[in-house]
C-alpha cells in the first residue's frame, strides 16, 4: 500500500513473537539445570523417606520410569516427540510450559 497508511516493517512479519527453531545454548544450559534439580529433589526425598523407613508410590515410580539427565540422550533432552511433525519430533521448547513440565520419556523408536 502507498500512502499515509502503508505497512511498517514490524507489522508486515507475520507471528509476533517468533520462536526460533532451536535452543540456544544459553537455554540448553538452563534446561540441564533444571532437569539436574528435580533429580536432586527426587533423590532428597527418597533418602529422606528411607531415613524414616517409609516409600511412596509416586517417588519409586519415578525412579524407575524416569531416566536422569546424565542418562538421558541429547535427543530427547531438547526435543520430544510429535506425530504432527514431518520427522516426528520438535523441539523442547515448542511445548507449552516446556519449563514446568517434565518430558524426558518419547516412544521406543522415535
Amino acid at each position: 500500500m502507498f500512502g499515509p497508511f502503508r505497512l511498517t516493517n514490524p507489522l508486515s512479519g507475520g507471528l509476533l513473537w517468533k520462536i526460533p527453531w532451536r535452543l540456544s545454548r544459553h537455554q540448553k544450559y538452563r534446561h540441564r539445570n533444571r532437569l539436574r534439580a528435580v533429580d536432586s529433589v527426587v533423590a532428597t526425598v527418597d533418602n529422606a523417606l528411607a531415613k524414616r523407613g517409609e516409600t511412596m508410590k509416586k517417588v519409586v515410580m519415578w525412579k524407575a520410569e524416569m531416566p536422569t539427565e546424565q542418562e538421558m540422550l541429547p535427543k530427547d533432552k531438547y526435543s520430544v516427540f510429535d506425530r504432527k511433525v514431518k520427522r516426528y519430533r520438535k523441539g523442547i521448547h515448542k511445548v507449552p510450559k516446556w519449563t514446568r513440565v517434565s518430558q524426558r520419556l518419547n516412544p521406543p523408536g522415535f
